[in-house]
């Protein structure tokens, strides 16, 4: 089955009012192609659930996002991502603001189809007490009060993975795939932008195919975006592009604001944001942090 499509075709498929979860973590391996597609479009009322970085502040500073479900939104070595601080300051989106582990539970009930697991995590917090859809239960087997993380279940997730082929067999060759297996599984339907297209013939070797975290069949379309991630990094490929977050950040403090920051790098397509930014050869060049 031939699984490629175009990130135009990904973002028709997409609606208001959806819940849309998006892979990566802060400025690391974020599907930014396909974020700015959704820029680019109508959309509205989104709810984001996020392990968020620079494609949570965009959506909300362009009005896409409704409520946002997330453990953080930075850009690490900008701790805090400056639309999103707007957008809480101002009390214009909606939130669920839980633990990273917490996440990680509601993404895996989602995709185990059951209605909640049960943890310790926030117990006796305000996690609870500002989270009302978020209960705390009797265990039937002993005295203890347990918390049900719910399911968090996603209409759609967008990904962003090193290599990938047309039936949907995905690769993350970098040290850390985060939580994109269970983004993966958690939703309805999964995009994937991909840095490079290959045969399905790669997969034939061992080394290659131990890379791959989620099965082929809940991958419902293949994007190829050559350095798609662009301004986050997509490690072993290029590293994350700290002018460009800063003049991002930088923005939020000029009059012109996000607009500015619009129509000086969005463009009216992929490859113009591209041309934008310097080109692919200059995102590819982008060498990977060192912690």
């Amino acid at each position: 089955m031939n699984k490629q499509m175009t990130a135009a075709q990904v973002v028709a498929q997409l609606e208001d009012g959806m819940t849309i979860g998006i892979g990566g973590w802060g400025p690391r391996r974020k599907p930014m192609a396909l974020v700015r597609e959704v820029l680019r479009s109508d959309l509205k009322d989104l709810t984001i659930v996020a392990y968020g970085g620079a494609d949570v502040g965009m959506l909300c500073a362009a009005g896409k996002v409704k409520k946002v479900v997330f453990a953080f939104v930075s850009l690490d070595f900008i701790p805090l991502e400056p639309y999103f601080r707007q957008a809480r300051q101002s009390g214009s989106i909606e939130v669920m603001e839980i633990d990273e582990g917490m996440m990680l539970l509601g993404l895996r009930a989602a995709s185990w189809g059951i209605p909640y697991i049960p943890t310790e995590v926030g117990l006796g917090t305000d996690v609870i007490n500002k989270n009302p859809d978020i209960k705390v239960i009797d265990s039937p087997y002993d005295d203890k009060e347990w918390v049900a993380m719910p399911a968090l279940k996603l209409d759609v997730s967008l990904i962003h993975v090193d290599r990938a082929d047309e039936r949907g067999v995905c690769q993350i060759a970098g040290p850390d795939f985060y939580m994109d297996d269970w983004f993966a599984r958690a939703a309805a339907k999964t995009f994937v932008s991909c840095d490079e297209l290959v045969d399905t013939s790669f997969f034939h070797d061992p080394a290659q195919a131990r890379l791959v975290h989620w099965e082929r069949s809940v991958t419902t379309g293949v994007v190829p975006i050559p350095g798609g991630a662009h301004p986050s990094s997509c490690t072993p490929l290029y590293g994350f592009d700290v002018p460009h977050f800063k003049a991002y950040a930088a923005s939020a403090k000029e009059e012109s604001g996000f607009q500015g920051y619009v129509d000086k790098f969005l463009g009216a397509s992929e490859e113009e944001y591209q041309k934008n930014v310097g080109g692919l050869d200059a995102i590819r060049a982008i060498a990977l942090p060192t912690y």
